[in-house]
This record gives structure tokens, C-alpha cells and sequence, in this order.
């Protein structure tokens, strides 16, 4: 098959990492493989495992962006893709404006992911439109019916599966490891507590800065550190976070290092590794990277996330919102050797890409069976 895959941008973040390892995957299986974005410094690796990128300005929230709704028709006409997978709301309303307007017998078939809770308006709609309906988790399926217009018998339960091997085959790199001290001398010698996510509110930094709080002080050989780039507009709320490190007292006890590719080697680097979003999270990625890596969890126990974590290691789950007991379950877990860590099939990224290469050829064969 000829696969095209749609989203913003390819900078950093779930959805992207899991669009260009499950385009990977489908080079691996002999498919054609090809990616549409605004561009970002994932391109590179997406085009070494064997997928074509195609740079279009799809990410800007804004109504001058259907301009690219001719050039997109035109880009299927030459391409002729046999499926679309469209994975967010902008770039799915100019692919399907892009798509209606082809004949119905040259339309390649239309796939979209709920990746998200999305908002409930007509914007959001778009992505209800396809022909079947991908939803990332239990939680995020029972969102998508309870406020979108789609056939139950269209929508299939996907979980995002991550590349166990790669993650559980690794050691970590000495190398790698020399130089991180070398420039993070204050993490020598220290227990690390990893908390990944971008710089946005709603992921919880403010909270793991609290968490870390009682953590130190009972155990101060421990170091958090927080990787993630900061959002585009979350400047403000980064100061907020550096202030309020400064008030707790934490600079030495906790660093921010910013946007990384090598967040698999953090991942065997820590002790553990935290998820603390304050709102139902759609599926929560860094979870089962985490887990893959046998590095154990704590985490809030709600949406996708805690879904996550009470079928590969309930031990971790924690009451939603409560700093205080988050703490005591790190320091509870910090120096277990024995983590009971089950990573079912689902969670797999060759089951994700079989799940999904099952969709697109069921709607291939009711295209040619109509």
C-alpha cells in the first residue's frame, strides 16, 4: 500500500514519535511510507528509516491555512495514496476538504486517530468525518461517542504501541553518560527521578515541583529532572516554574534540560519516572517507553495513562491530584529491585501497526467489494 500520513509539524512529543515509528514499521513491511508536515528536526530521522517527507504549511490554527486546500487535492492527484491517515484537526479539515473534492472513484480511503479530548465543536468535527475512526484508548473511545457523531462499528480502540525491543535491548552508553555529568555535574552520585512532557500547564510540572519537595527532604541523594521543550507561548509559564523552584528551594535539586532526542537513554538513567497531568490524558506515551525500558511509574490514576498503568503495573497508580501521596509512592518504589512490569501485546508497536495495516485493507476491500 501506499500509505500518507498528515499532522502539524514533526518537533517533538507522543504523536509524533509514534507517527514516525509507525511510518518505520511500514517500510519494514514493504509498504510506501510518506509523511506530510510543516517540517520539524524529526524529518531527518523519517527519511533515513525509508519514508518520504512532504513539506506543507498544514499546523497554523487559522482559516488562511484552507489556502492549502487546492494544493493538497492537487498533491493526492499525483500522489495517489491508497489511504490518508490524518492525525489532527487542522491538517484533517484541509485533507478532507482536499479529499471531497476528488471523483469517488479516485478518493483513496480516510483513517483518522483521535489522539486527544478534543473540544466539542463543529472545529473538532472533522476528525468524525473519516471513514473509520482510530481511538488511542478505552477512555478516549468512550469520549469520541459520547460527543461525536460515529458509528461504533467505524471506531476502533488502537493503544499506541512503542518498539519494546529497542527500548529493553539497550544498556545505557557509557559515553553518553560521561558527558551528561560533565555538563550536569549535580546529578553525579544522585537517584534520578525523571518527569517527561513539554513545558505546558496541564502536564503537571508545577506539581512534580511539589512532589520533589517532600522527596528531597527525606531522601536527598534523589534528583529530579524535567525533559521537555517549551510550548511556543508557554514562556510565561516556564518563569512560573523557575520562580517557584527558587521558592522551594530546589536548584540544585531539580534541573529543567530542555528538549532531548536521547530521551531512551533518561529513561535507563532514572529511577523512576513520573506522570502527573492534571486532566485526563489520552493515552500517555512516556508510560510505556518508561515501562519498556523496565524503569517503573508512578502516576495519577485517570484517562489514558492510568488505563496504562493498571495493565502493566498497578503498583504505581496514585489518587489523582494528590502531591503528598505521589511522594510517598516514589520514595515507597525508589529502592524496589523487584518491579512486577507486564507490557501486553496491545501496547507493542507491531501490534499497533498490525492493528492499524487491518483497518486500512478492510476498508480497501469494502471499497472494491462496492
Amino acid at each position: 500500500m501506499r500509505i500518507l500520513q498528515v499532522l502539524p509539524a514533526l518537533y517533538s512529543g507522543g504523536v509524533e514519535r509514534g507517527t514516525v515509528e509507525f511510518a518505520a514499521e511500514l517500510v519494514k513491511r514493504g509498504h510506501e511510507s510518506f509523511v506530510l508536515s510543516s517540517g520539524g528536526p524529526m524529518v531527518g530521522q523519517l527519511e533515513r528509516e525509508g519514508s518520504s517527507h512532504i513539506t506543507m504549511p498544514v499546523h497554523r490554527k487559522s482559516v488562511v491555512s484552507l489556502r492549502q486546500v487546492r494544493p493538497m487535492r492537487e498533491l493526492l492527484r499525483q500522489l495517489r495514496p491508497d489511504v490518508i491517515h490524518i492525525r489532527s484537526r487542522m491538517p484533517a479539515w484541509i485533507t478532507w476538504m482536499a479529499w471531497k473534492g476528488l471523483p469517488e472513484d479516485r478518493r483513496p480511503v480516510l483513517v483518522s486517530t483521535f489522539h486527544g479530548m478534543y473540544s466539542v465543536n463543529p472545529y473538532s468535527a472533522v476528525m468524525a468525518r473519516a471513514q473509520h475512526v482510530i481511538a488511542v484508548s478505552t477512555c478516549v473511545k468512550d469520549y469520541v461517542l459520547s460527543n461525536f457523531s460515529v458509528d461504533p462499528e467505524k471506531l476502533t480502540v488502537i493503544e499506541r504501541g512503542v518498539d519494546v525491543a529497542g527500548f529493553r535491548e539497550r544498556t545505557l552508553n557509557s559515553g553518553w553518560l560521561d558527558t551528561l555529568l560533565q555538563e550536569h555535574p549535580q546529578l553525579r552520585g544522585k537517584r534520578i527521578i525523571m518527569m517527561p512532557g513539554r513545558i505546558s500547564r496541564w502536564k503537571g510540572h508545577a506539581l512534580f515541583l511539589k512532589a520533589m519537595n517532600t522527596i528531597i527532604r527525606a531522601r536527598p541523594d534523589c534528583h529530579g529532572i524535567v525533559i521537555g521543550g517549551v510550548e511556543p507561548g508557554k514562556d510565561r509559564f516556564m518563569k512560573e516554574l523557575k520562580a517557584q523552584q527558587r521558592a522551594l528551594g530546589l536548584e540544585q535539586a531539580v534541573t529543567f534540560l530542555g528538549q532531548r532526542s536521547d530521551i531512551a537513554e533518561f529513561y535507563l538513567l532514572s529511577s523512576l519516572v513520573c506522570h502527573m497531568s492534571t486532566k485526563p490524558e489520552p493515552f500517555g506515551r512516556t508510560v510505556t517507553e518508561a515501562l519498556a525500558s523496565g524503569t517503573p511509574v508512578v502516576a495519577f490514576d485517570r484517562g489514558g495513562a492510568g488505563e496504562t498503568l493498571q495493565a502493566c503495573f498497578p503498583a504505581g497508580l496514585v489518587e489523582p491530584d494528590n502531591t503528598e501521596a505521589f511522594a510517598r509512592k516514589v520514595l515507597e518504589l525508589i529502592d524496589k529491585t523487584d518491579h512486577q512490569i507486564m507490557l501486553p501485546g496491545r501496547f507493542h508497536l507491531e501490534n499497533q501497526a498490525s492493528a492499524t495495516l487491518e483497518v486500512y485493507q478492510d476498508l480497501l476491500r469494502q471499497r472494491r467489494e462496492e
